[in-house]
């Protein structure tokens, strides 16, 4: 565990940090489409991300549910960090994107490495910082942009996620992450290939904008 935290977070921690987190924390494995966090559930580990990427999710009042954000290598969840310190029940869902290794780290050190470690504290700050950047994103798209637009964001962070522009999802896994109809993604995606901004082949999606 310690060669691969080096390998990802080498450059943010210090060695005497890497070495308390490979001594307290659990290594797990996941396959794209696993559920790694879910509604309701009591959160009492961090994640850091090794590789591959999750999406997080957030349940609307109709029970459906909305694309907040990714995270990716490097990265961890601001909401999971805010239930820990809490000690409150999950308010979001973590939805493996590809397959990958997380590092589950336990509530009690990570109150104790904000004390200890100068590069711990950054690193939660910074964590904090980039993902309410990124959920207010995600307010702007829903109250200022049309679904095309919001379309469009989706299949460009797939792609960045994923490094390939051929994106495997189905037109209904799409308009889950967009709280939207199927009909209405099949029918945006056939005018955004018709600008020549995609490519719809038999099972993925070519993104062409850059």
């Amino acid at each position: 565990m310690k060669d691969l935290l080096k390998q990802t977070y080498g450059f943010i921690f210090e060695e005497k940090l890497i070495e308390e987190i490979a001594e307290v924390s659990l290594l797990r494995d996941f396959k794209e489409g696993d559920t790694i966090i879910d509604f309701g559930d009591s959160v009492r580990k961090m994640p850091l991300l090794i590789t591959g990427a999750i999406k997080i999710l957030r349940e609307d009042f109709d029970e459906g549910e909305l694309l907040l954000y990714f995270i990716e290598k490097g990265d961890t969840c601001a909401m999971t960090m805010a239930c820990c310190m809490g000690e409150t029940k999950s308010e979001i869902r973590a939805v493996a994107e590809t397959n990958g290794t997380v590092i589950m780290i336990p509530i009690n050190k990570m109150e104790e490495w904000l004390g200890k470690y100068k590069t711990w504290r950054n690193y939660v700050f910074n964590s904090y910082n980039n993902r309410l950047k990124e959920m207010l994103a995600a307010i702007d798209n829903l109250a200022f942009m049309n679904m095309d637009e919001r379309l469009l964001n989706y299949l460009h962070d797939k792609a960045k996620i994923n490094h390939s522009n051929e994106i495997h999802s189905t037109h209904q896994e799409i308009a889950y992450d967009l709280h939207t109809s199927r009909v209405v993604v099949s029918r945006l995606l056939k005018a955004l290939e018709n600008e020549g901004k995609i490519k719809l082949h038999r099972a993925s999606i070519e993104f062409l904008k850059g």
